[in-house]
C-alpha cells in the first residue's frame, strides 16, 4: 500500500467517526430540549424553572476528565465537553452573563471559560454594574474578579457584597499573561495604560524596560488598549485579545513578573447552588469588639478540622475600626460538619452572612 493509500484510508475512517460525533451530539442536544420540556412540564405555576445547574455541570466536567483515556488531556477534553454543554443549554435557555468590561478583559475570558460560547456576554463598566444586573434580572450570572496571585484581593467585589443577596454559584482561575501593546514600535513610549492590578503584576518588568513612562491606572486592560489606540505615544498592559479588538501592535508577551499569576473569578445568581461533592463555601463574619474574638471565630473550624482556603478582611459598616472577616472554607453548607460550624459562628459572631457554596473550579 502506498502513503497515499494509507492516507485516504485514515482519512475515510477520520470522515466516518465525524459523522458518528456529530450525530451523537445532536442526540444529546435533543436530551437538552427535553429535559427543559420535563422541567416546565412539572413547574408549579409561578414557579422560576432553572435550567443552568453549576453543581450538574461540575459533575460532568469531572466526570469526562476521571474516564479519559487519551491522548487528548483531561482537561482538554473537559473544554470540548464545555463548549457542548454550552450549545446544547442555549436550546434550553440562552444565558444572559454580565461581566466587568469593555469586550476584551480577562473577566470576558473566564466568563467564557466557565459558561462557554453559546452564552450572551454584557459588558458592563463596573463590578457594581455586574451585581445590579443580576439583581435586576437583567442577566442570569455575573461574573466578576475577586483576588490575584500576586496583587491579592479585588476589594470592590469583596465590598459588593455588604448590600447584595446574590448567592456566589461558581468560580474560574484563569492564568494571566500580560502583554505590553502599542501604535508603534514602543521606541516613543511616555504613558502606559493598565488597571491598576496588571501595573503591579508587571511592576519590576516596567521598572527595568520602562523607568520613565508615566503609568496611569484605568477601569480595566481593554479600555487601557482603548486609550492606546487613540494615543500614538502611549502603550496598554492587556490581554492578546485586546491588541486584535483594537488593532495594535504587540511589542513584549508575557511581561507579568510571576509566571505563574492567575485570577480567580466568582460567578454570582440569585439562586443557591446545590452540593456537587467537591465544593467550596464563603461566608462574611463581624466578630464582636473584645478579646479573643478572631480565635472564637476560627476555633470552630479547627475543632472540625475543615480547611480554610482564604480569609480576607474588610472595614465593616458598623462603626470605625470594626472589620467584617471573609472566610472561604472546603465543603458545602449541607454538610453535617459545616452545618455545626456554621451555627457556632452564628453563636458567637456579632454578624454573619453566608454568601454561597458552589462547586470547586473544575478547569
Amino acid at each position: 500500500m502506498t502513503e497515499a493509500q494509507e492516507l485516504e484510508k485514515l482519512r475515510q475512517s477520520i470522515d466516518s467517526i465525524d459523522r458518528q460525533i456529530q450525530e451523537l451530539i445532536n442526540q444529546r442536544a435533543r436530551c437538552a430540549q427535553q429535559v427543559a420540556e420535563v422541567k416546565e412540564k412539572y413547574a408549579q405555576p409561578g414557579e422560576q424553572v432553572l435550567f443552568y445547574r453549576p453543581e450538574r455541570e461540575a459533575q460532568v466536567l469531572r466526570n469526562v476528565m476521571a474516564r479519559n483515556e487519551g491522548p487528548i488531556t483531561g482537561e482538554g477534553m473537559a473544554r470540548l465537553f464545555r463548549e457542548i454543554m454550552s450549545q446544547c443549554l442555549a436550546l434550553e435557555e440562552p444565558l444572559q452573563v454580565a461581566f466587568l468590561g469593555p469586550e476584551g478583559t480577562f473577566t470576558q475570558q473566564a466568563a467564557v471559560k466557565h459558561f462557554g460560547h453559546a452564552v450572551n456576554c454584557q459588558s458592563k463598566v463596573s463590578i457594581a454594574d455586574v451585581f445590579r444586573d443580576v439583581e435586576s434580572g437583567s442577566a442570569n450570572f455575573g461574573v466578576v474578579p475577586v483576588e490575584n496571585s500576586t496583587e491579592g484581593v479585588v476589594t470592590h467585589t469583596l465590598d459588593s457584597f455588604f448590600d447584595s443577596n446574590l448567592s456566589i454559584c461558581g468560580e474560574v482561575t484563569l492564568r494571566i499573561h500580560h502583554n505590553l501593546m502599542s501604535q508603534g514600535d514602543g521606541s516613543n513610549i511616555k504613558r502606559i495604560y493598565s488597571h491598576s492590578q496588571s501595573l503591579g503584576q508587571c511592576r519590576q518588568w516596567l521598572d527595568q524596560h520602562y523607568p520613565n513612562a508615566e503609568r496611569i491606572a484605568l477601569n480595566s486592560n481593554a479600555e487601557a488598549a482603548l486609550k492606546a489606540s487613540q494615543d500614538p505615544e502611549s502603550a496598554a498592559i492587556a490581554g492578546e485579545v485586546a491588541s486584535e479588538l483594537y488593532k495594535l501592535n504587540l511589542l513584549h508577551a508575557n511581561i507579568e513578573d510571576r509566571p505563574d499569576n492567575t485570577t480567580r473569578f466568582l460567578i454570582v445568581g440569585p439562586n443557591p447552588t446545590l452540593s456537587s461533592g467537591e465544593d467550596k463555601t464563603s461566608i462574611m463574619v463581624s466578630s464582636r469588639n473584645q478579646p479573643g474574638a478572631l480565635y472564637q471565630v476560627l476555633e470552630p473550624f479547627h475543632s472540625a478540622g475543615i480547611s480554610l482556603t482564604r480569609i480576607e478582611t474588610r472595614p465593616a459598616r458598623s462603626g470605625t475600626w470594626n472589620y467584617a472577616f471573609f472566610i472561604d472554607f472546603e465543603g458545602h453548607r449541607d454538610d453535617a460538619s459545616i452545618k455545626t460550624v456554621l451555627e457556632q459562628l452564628q453563636g458567637v459572631a456579632a454578624d454573619y452572612k453566608w454568601l454561597g457554596s458552589y462547586p470547586k473550579a473544575v478547569l
